[in-house]
């Protein structure tokens, strides 16, 4: 009998299904909450955040703060620096005196959080999600052949991996950069590696292929369809735009300004690191005292068509601003082109309890609720069309989750910030 088989007739008050950090950080804030009776399903047999971008030195863009928990909750025991003391690594990261957890640090703690958890359930795959009217529950059905009740529910199912219309279905052993360690050594044997897009994962893949060019002797392209190697920006004022504020203003304003200004907004949670910035430039200057450096960085190209055939790609991009097509030929290939939320097949038969606005998204509400109920079904990281940049942010991700426990309990269990920003951003 399965752990779920023996709660079959349970009622929970709420269901988390999927683990990224975001339901992971809601498990840790309602498991001390004796009214909420929580249980998280995840199918992966083991937490796993990002395990193919664990390069060397590669850190956090938002710091230590932006934990599972602390901005809800500075004395919960399942904090980053409850963590480290448990790990005996407390002081060193202190004398460190950097505020940026590695990554695979970051991925660590989560596991650490994780398996601490009464209410979470790996290695379940729900297949099904109904309503009974009557009951007025949500019956969630798993792989396994369990079902379990639950009066809420909260997806945390993530953004998996884009690819590019160019790339759909097309051969060979290109990768995306999701995977990227993974396969790293196959890559390096290589006599060409392109490399396409330019947020930071991009760039820290650069950087690694870079550093090791002279050694392993490929020529390596890095080709983006933005206009620039943007940075992330991140100075203060700019960082208040996540705050309690900045989603009610954003949230009040006019669908069609929401989608514009979510296109204009990507510098301010996709950008590089600019330390980064500079170390590439640094090391390409390095490289250059040798002569040449075989590598090419392009910018406003677009790749159009790829090509795979004997071994090869053949790459298609069009230089925007130019309005000319121009082909790059590689051995490898890797498609650094973000993550995209994709809706569950899982929701099929509660669809018609979801709403969504004119471009066929969930209307997200400003208590994170997408049902018609407007409390019983939340969504996590998937609203940045409705909550701005801080709809992905790590360090808002405890402050969304004291929300809903507020939603879920009908009142104040965690003290939920109303103003925290000098600026105003509404007349």
């Amino acid at each position: 009998m399965t752990a779920l088989a023996e709660s079959r007739s349970r009622t929970y008050d709420v269901v988390g299904i999927g683990l990224g950090p975001f339901n992971l950080g809601l498990a840790c804030l309602t498991e001390p909450i004796a009214e909420l009776d929580a249980l998280f399903l995840e199918s992966k047999p083991d937490f796993a955040w990002h395990a193919g971008m664990f390069l060397d030195g590669a850190h956090l863009q938002t710091p230590f703060m932006s934990d599972l928990v602390t901005l809800a909750d500075p004395t919960s025991p399942y904090s980053f620096l409850n963590y480290l003391k448990e790990q005996g690594r407390l002081y060193s990261f202190y004398i460190r005196e950097n505020f940026y957890p590695l990554r695979v640090e970051y991925d660590a703690y989560c596991r650490w959080a994780a398996n601490k958890l009464s209410s979470v359930r790996f290695g379940t795959t729900v297949t099904e999600v109904t309503y009974d009217e009557s009951e007025e529950l949500y019956a969630v059905h798993t792989a396994a052949g369990d079902t379990v009740r639950a009066r809420h529910l909260v997806l945390g199912t993530g953004t998996p991996p884009h690819l590019p219309e160019a790339c759909r279905g097309l051969g060979g052993d290109f990768l995306h950069n999701s995977r990227y360690t993974r396969h790293r050594a196959e890559l390096l044997k290589k006599e060409s590696i392109t490399l396409v897009g330019s947020g930071q994962s991009a760039a820290e893949i650069y950087h690694d292929l870079l550093g090791g060019i002279d050694t392993h002797g490929y020529r390596l392209n890095w080709v983006t369809r933005s206009p620039r190697f943007f940075p992330l920006e991140y100075t203060k004022l700019t960082l208040e735009m996540t705050s309690p504020e900045y989603i009610d203003y954003y949230h009040a304003l006019p669908e069609a300004t929401r989608y514009r200004l979510t296109a204009e907004q990507k510098g301010l949670f996709k950008g590089i690191d600019g330390d980064l910035i500079d170390a590439i430039f640094d090391l390409l200057y390095q490289k250059s005292l040798a002569g040449p450096v075989p590598t090419r960085l392009l910018t406003n190209s677009s790749l159009e068509h790829a090509a795979y055939e004997n071994g090869t790609y053949t790459l298609t991009f069009r230089q925007q601003e130019q309005g000319k097509d121009f082909q790059i030929a590689s051995d490898g290939l890797i498609l650094a082109t973000g993550y995209r939320y994709v809706e569950p097949e899982f929701l099929k038969p509660v669809r018609d309890r979801l709403v969504r606005d004119s471009h066929g998204n969930f209307d997200v509400a400003r208590n994170y609720a997408i049902d018609v109920t407007g409390r019983g079904v939340f969504l996590q990281n998937a609203g940045v069309h409705t909550h701005s940049i801080t709809s992905p942010d790590l360090g808002m991700g405890a402050y969304r989750n004291s929300c809903i426990i507020r939603e879920l309990l009908g009142t104040e269990y965690y003290p939920v910030e109303k103003t925290i920003a000098f600026q105003e951003f509404a007349v």
